[in-house]
C-alpha cells in the first residue's frame, strides 16, 4: 500500500475524471491521498472530494505562497476560519516561492509565519512549498521549531546539506516524479540519507514521472516513484512502500 502525501485532486485537469483516477490509484495500491489547499477558490472543490471519498482523500488548509497577493490578509482570515470549524490533516500548502513572482515576498514571509503558528496551535503538520527559497524556508522553520513542529518539505529540490538540515529539524522530504528525471540530482541525495526521512508524493496534476513526463500526473503513478527509490537504495519496492507509509502516518497521525 502507498500514500500520496501531496495531490491537487480538486484541479480541473483531474475532476472531470475523478472517479476513474481515484479508482486507478486504489488499484495501484495508493489508498491515502492528501490534498493541500491553494487559496479560497480551491476550498469548495477540495471539501467536496473529501466528502465523496472520505476513506481515501484527506484535506489540508492553507494559503499557497503563489496565491499571496494584495488581499492576503483576507485570505488568511478564511484559512483561520476553516481551521476552526473543520477537521484538517495539515496546514498547507504554505511557504515561499521566489520563482514565479517576488513582488509579495515580505507578505509571503508573514503568511508563512502566521500559518506555522496555526499549525502549532492545532497540532497539525505543515506542508512546505520552497521553490528557489529552500534556505529561507529552513531558517524560518528553525526559528519556529519548539519541538512540536512537524511536516514535509514538498517537492524537495535542495542540496544534500539542506536535506540534512531539514532532517535535523525533524521534517521529511517529499519525493515525487522529479526523482525519475534524467538530470535530477535527487538520486545522489537520496543515496546519502536514510529512507526513514522520505515520503512519496505526486503533486498531481503536475510533474509526472517518467515515462509520463510532460503529461498530466495522477496518484496512480506513486508506484513509479517508489520503483525509482527502490533502484537507488537497492531495497524491495514493498519495503519502500512500508517505510514511506509509516513516515506519512507519523506526519499526519492518520
Amino acid at each position: 500500500m502507498f500514500t500520496d502525501t501531496h495531490t491537487h485532486l480538486y484541479d480541473e485537469q483531474l475532476t472531470a475524471e475523478e472517479d476513474i483516477l481515484i479508482q486507478r490509484a486504489l488499484d495501484a495500491g495508493v489508498t491515502k491521498m492528501y490534498m493541500p489547499n491553494c487559496d479560497s477558490a480551491t476550498i469548495a472543490e477540495m471539501m467536496r472530494i473529501t466528502k465523496k471519498f472520505p476513506d481515501n482523500c484527506y484535506p489540508m488548509m492553507g494559503l499557497h505562497p503563489c496565491y499571496v497577493k494584495e488581499n492576503y490578509v483576507q485570505e488568511l482570515a478564511i484559512v483561520e476560519d476553516w481551521l476552526k470549524k473543520e477537521k484538517f490533516y495539515g496546514v498547507g500548502e504554505i511557504g515561499l516561492d521566489y520563482y514565479w513572482d517576488i513582488t509579495h515576498v515580505p507578505q509571503q514571509v508573514m503568511a508563512f509565519e502566521q500559518q506555522i503558528d496555526w499549525a502549532l496551535q492545532y497540532d497539525l503538520p505543515i506542508i512546505i512549498h520552497s521553490r528557489e527559497s529552500t534556505k529561507d524556508c529552513i531558517n524560518i522553520v528553525s526559528q519556529k521549531q519548539n519541538g512540536n513542529l512537524r511536516g514535509i518539505f514538498h517537492c524537495f529540490s535542495g542540496t544534500l546539506e539542506e536535506a540534512k538540515q531539514i532532517i535535523d529539524l525533524g521534517f521529511y522530504l517529499g519525493i515525487g516524479g522529479v526523482v525519475t528525471f534524467k538530470k535530477s540530482s535527487l538520486p545522489d541525495i537520496i543515496q546519502n540519507i536514510d529512507i526513514s526521512n522520505l515520503v512519496l508524493e505526486t503533486d498531481a496534476p503536475y510533474l509526472a514521472p517518467v515515462p509520463y513526463r510532460g503529461k498530466r500526473n495522477e496518484s496512480s503513478y506513486i508506484p513509479l516513484i517508489a520503483d525509482k527509490i527502490s533502484d537507488i537504495l537497492a531495497l524491495p519496492v514493498a519495503e519502500v512502500a512500508r517505510i514511506t507509509n509509516e513516515n506519512a502516518q507519523k506526519v499526519f497521525r492518520n
